[in-house]
């Protein structure tokens, strides 16, 4: 059995009806599998990575102003300092991350009796199939119940079933295939991402699924649609904006980024269970809001090459093995 990264394949060109891919419409909305009252719309599938060196308060303001997805990071300022701003400031979206542990359960509690609005809830853990999350997952629909849940990282159809029939409402899939992660080297397991997002949508039309991991370039974006995403997850390419949370260095002469992941030494503070790294990547010199364009004209050109209007072309995309 051949499982494919993103690298791994091409998409072939259709005839295009477009007068202009500018015409081309990026919008995407995440469904609940579990009542259609519950759903998220956004102006483009994309979400910066919820890592502390891909987003911080800033970047999640402007983002939730701007009628795009993102998911506030776990680690400082906590969910309870994060979500009274966001209240008090009436965010459009308020949308942040919890673990699976003991302070995780207390937290929440303590949102909900503050009857803070919390729109979206991601549990946001590395081996997402899991009694932990089974439990996390009935803790959230109990005290929310009408919040949107994202729960993960997976990376099988079983997994997404399970996830879904525990409590969630969309499914983080991707599994040691992010540039700073080395949990296939630390472990052995992981699933190449082209392959994993297209077994689990094909076998879960239904249920809306993020892929998280392995996105290089902006093709890799449209390869991920391809596969059956309704959602890309980005760390690098946000990361390595000048206006990114993530701490500048020269290297060279030239400005770099450290961009690092959540299971590294240099986000957790100490060398248990390890399995992430830090990169100095260099800055792209573009800011957010330049990147967001960026990542929309190319999506439009890439909706135009799949023969469509819109991100549902992609489902009749041919994908082909390099």
């Amino acid at each position: 059995m051949r499982a494919l990264k993103y690298s791994d394949i091409v998409l072939v060109p259709e005839c295009s009806s477009l007068k202009s891919r500018s015409d081309a419409c990026t919008t995407t909305t995440l469904t609940s599998p579990h009542t259609t009252g519950r759903y998220l719309s956004f102006d483009l599938p994309v979400v910066p990575a919820n890592m502390k060196a891909v987003i911080a308060i800033e970047q999640a303001q402007w983002i939730s102003n701007n009628n795009l997805f993102y998911v506030m990071h776990r680690f400082g300022p906590s969910n309870l300092e994060f979500s009274r701003e966001a209240n008090q400031n009436k965010w459009p979206l308020i949308s942040i991350s919890v673990g699976v542990k003991l302070p995780d359960y207390q937290e929440l509690i303590k949102l909900a009796e503050e009857k803070l609005r919390i729109d979206c809830i991601t549990i946001d853990v590395a081996h997402g199939h899991s009694i932990l999350v089974k439990n996390m997952l009935r803790h959230v629909r109990d005290i929310f119940p009408n919040v949107f849940i994202i729960a993960g990282n997976v990376a099988t159809p079983q997994a997404v079933k399970d996830l879904v029939m525990w409590g969630a409402d969309c499914v983080k899939v991707g599994i040691g295939q992010g540039q700073v992660c080395i949990t296939k080297d630390k472990t052995g397991f992981t699933y190449p991402m082209f392959t994993s997002i297209k077994r689990c949508a094909d076998e879960n039309p239904e249920i809306p699924l993020i892929a998280d991991g392995g996105i290089r370039c902006h093709g890799d974006i449209a390869k991920a649609l391809v596969g059956g995403a309704s959602m890309v997850m980005i760390g690098s390419l946000f990361s390595q904006c000048v206006d990114s949370p993530a701490p500048s260095t020269v290297v060279n002469g030239k400005t770099h980024k450290k961009y690092f992941g959540s299971a590294s030494e240099y986000n957790k503070g100490e060398k248990k269970h390890v399995e992430g790294i830090l990169l100095e990547i260099p800055s792209s010199a573009m800011k957010y809001k330049e990147k967001y364009q960026e990542i929309k004209e190319d999506l439009q050109s890439a909706i135009s090459y799949a023969g469509g209007k819109d991100l549902s072309s992609f489902k009749t995309v041919t994908a082909v093995e390099i």
